[in-house]
């Protein structure tokens, strides 16, 4: 749970990752790169930093006396932390002291909203991105940083963001695709389908 929760541990790998699907991959594998980060961006950045800030929710270990938090040890790269023990600590939050950051979760919005897009581009494998997205949230209530709740509510958000970006990106496409490449823009007149025939 603690490695699910961590994007330090995720950060090389999925460096690395989409490093090698930018240069190996074809148009479709492209575009949903583009179309992930844009979407992402815009569910962390914007949607959900602004809502933490007009929220201010307590995270579970502000409020309760005891709170149980799980965390990987800090080394660097994160990665490495897979290796060591654990860190298992109690907080205890300092009187009057919060942050107000609990809702929503930027974590499990982030991971929705990825496999919206996901599915939209690979729908065979929905399955997969949505099970991924479900045990990251699980995980955030595992480690104590969330509240059931937050990641219910999260959830919704992050795929709701994807589903109102994917039809911009495909307008978008469509508007400016065929002056800026013509060639391509023939070849495939929308992001996630398969080429046109010649």
């Amino acid at each position: 749970m603690a490695v699910l929760s961590s994007f330090d541990f995720w950060l090389w790998p999925l460096g690395l990752a989409i490093f090698g699907l930018l240069i190996f991959g074809r148009f479709k594998m492209r575009a949903m790169l583009l179309t992930l980060a844009f979407a992402v961006g815009i569910s962390d950045g914007i949607v959900a930093d602004s809502l933490k800030k007009i929220v201010g929710r307590p995270r579970p270990g502000d409020v309760f006396t005891w709170v149980r938090i799980v965390d990987l040890r800090h080394t660097t790269p994160r990665l490495l932390a897979l290796w060591k023990p654990l860190r298992i600590k109690e907080w205890h939050p300092l009187p009057k002291k919060t942050e107000g950051r609990s809702f929503p979760s930027a974590h499990v919005m982030n991971n929705f909203c990825a496999a919206v897009v996901l599915t939209y581009f690979y729908r065979r494998w929905a399955a997969l991105w949505f099970s991924i997205a479900a045990l990251v949230a699980y995980s955030r209530v595992y480690v104590g940083s969330h509240w059931p709740s937050d990641v219910g509510i999260s959830a919704l958000l992050g795929a709701g963001v994807a589903l109102l970006l994917l039809p911009l990106c495909e307008w978008l496409w469509r508007l400016i695709g065929g002056r800026l490449t013509p060639g391509i823009f023939a070849r495939h007149p929308t992001l996630a389908e398969a080429p046109a025939a010649a």
